[in-house]
């Protein structure tokens, strides 16, 4: 249908893992695997539960008629009850025990938490696949030398590896926040109304144990460790705010890169993937704008501010609970996961199937050679007997005539001719040619390129080679 809003996230940007992973089929399928989870483990601990009711549970988890609890909810105003009654009507022996002790947060908040496990499998696979093009991109590249900038004004050179692996450490941190988050989500159990568990002592007559068990069960069914040691209504909303700054992290870093190779393209030192008949403007036939990197950083901007969000809600909840926050985070988390897949994914297909082009750069640099090379000179001159502050107010002197040539006449920089006919340097055709050699001047960077990739990347995509083969393909 195409008379209501659709949003961009679903149809022109994320992956269908991570839209299958925020769509009702798995929130509602899991809301059943939950409620099947807790009347299971109620039965393995004395309820009076059969395995006939649990076996039919079983057999109606996916087959979920959405019209109708569509209709129970404009009855009820009730999301929960409505799924449950729609539940009920699937399985009928079933329906005297589903839902039994627990409140609407046991199956909401629940799989949220199991949402987002799943969201962050899937953006911790493409981190890994981001990160292993970009080591392969640095490696290819390590000994490329470039010009480099401070203030995006010319500085030292360096080489087109060492620059990626800017952009590979930044990603490297997003990674190690995201494995930590991952590995500390626990469940929010099976807590009830206020979190005190009210409900299930009274079920288990009491039995404070069995109201413990009930959780590691249900945690143990559902791929857990652990639950919440203690909790509200809800579980603590800085969870969701620790996990939402970790996709703000990576839209930082994602920003960042894309924002450098915005300015590269301008330079013309690197062009994103650019297919037969894309157009770059519908005015300008002659255009190849950087629209990919420009999207990442369009998203960026959203997931960074979208995850202000999460803080706002974890700031703003009252004492046991209260319902402020429900409305934003149906947004606002799923978006933040689908705009951070559609970031990464673009990432990896702009450092896979771009192209850089060294003989541009090597113009950049014979244009700024001059300049950089001036204390190499002055240095081997003062070495042959000069006197270091003539020969530097000299160099001093010709580079502003140089530069006002440049800038106000457009004419080339022939700050080395002038210093060639002056004797006081001594120099000859031979020994500048020698003296401006590039690589004399990107330092360490092949060698730190080399050393960074085998020492810090090297084992992270060694952990997570099953990971590695994602299909980065950029739908528009």
């Amino acid at each position: 249908m195409k008379d209501r809003y659709e949003n961009p996230l679903c149809s022109r940007y994320s992956s269908k893992r991570m839209q299958y992973i925020f769509s009702p089929d798995f929130k509602f399928s899991t809301w059943r695997r939950l409620w099947v989870a807790l009347a299971e483990s109620e039965r393995e601990l004395g309820l009076n539960i059969t395995q006939e009711q649990i076996d039919e549970m079983r057999e109606h988890i996916d087959d979920i008629d959405y019209e109708l609890a569509a209709q129970y909810e404009h009855k009820l105003r009730h999301d929960v009850m409505a799924h449950v009654h729609t539940y009920g009507d699937a399985c009928p022996k079933a329906k005297p025990i589903i839902h039994l002790g627990a409140t609407s947060c046991y199956v909401g908040d629940n799989t949220d938490i199991i949402q987002m496990k799943e969201g962050l499998i899937q953006i911790k696979t493409l981190l890994v696949n981001a990160i292993d093009s970009l080591q392969k991109f640095a490696r290819e590249n390590k000994d490329v030398p470039t010009l480099a900038y401070t203030h995006f004004q010319a500085a030292q050179p360096t080489t087109v590896g060492k620059r990626a692996t800017l952009w590979i450490q930044d990603l490297l941190m997003d990674y190690e926040r995201l494995e930590y988050e991952l590995s500390h989500l626990r469940l929010l159990g099976c807590k009830g109304t206020t979190g005190t568990g009210a409900s299930f002592l009274e079920l288990f007559k009491g039995d404070r144990e069995k109201v413990k068990a009930v959780e590691e069960k249900i945690a143990q069914k559902m791929g857990f460790d652990s639950c919440m040691p203690v909790s509200g209504q809800t579980y603590s909303r800085k969870v969701d705010s620790f996990v939402l700054n970790v996709l703000a992290g990576i839209a930082q870093s994602a920003a960042k890169m894309a924002t450098d190779i915005r300015l590269l393209a301008h330079m013309k030192e690197f062009d994103e993937p650019f297919e037969t008949n894309q157009i770059g403007s519908s005015a300008m036939a002659y255009k190849r704008n950087p629209m990919r990197c420009e999207r990442v950083v369009s998203l960026a901007r959203y997931i960074m501010n979208d995850a202000k969000n999460a803080a706002d809600t974890a700031a703003a909840q009252w004492l046991e609970r209260t319902l402020d926050d429900s409305a934003n985070r149906r947004i606002s988390i799923p978006e933040a996961f689908l705009a951070t897949d559609a970031i990464l994914t673009l990432i990896i297909n702009v450092i896979s199937g771009g192209r850089i082009y060294p003989k541009v750069m090597e113009k950049h640099l014979r244009e700024e050679l001059p300049f950089i090379a001036s204390e190499n000179i002055l240095m081997d001159a003062v070495s042959r007997g000069g006197d270091r502050q003539e020969l530097h107010e000299a160099i001093r002197q010709y580079s502003q005539k140089a530069a006002a040539r440049v800038k106000l006449e457009g004419g080339d920089n022939n700050l080395l001719d002038m210093l060639l006919e002056d004797e006081r340097f001594g120099l000859t055709r031979e020994s500048l040619e020698e003296t401006l050699d590039v690589r004399k001047f990107v330092g360490c960077a092949p060698w730190q390129t080399e050393d960074f990739l085998e020492q810090y990347v090297k084992p992270v995509i060694d952990d997570n080679r099953e990971l590695l083969g994602v299909d980065a393909q950029v739908q528009v």
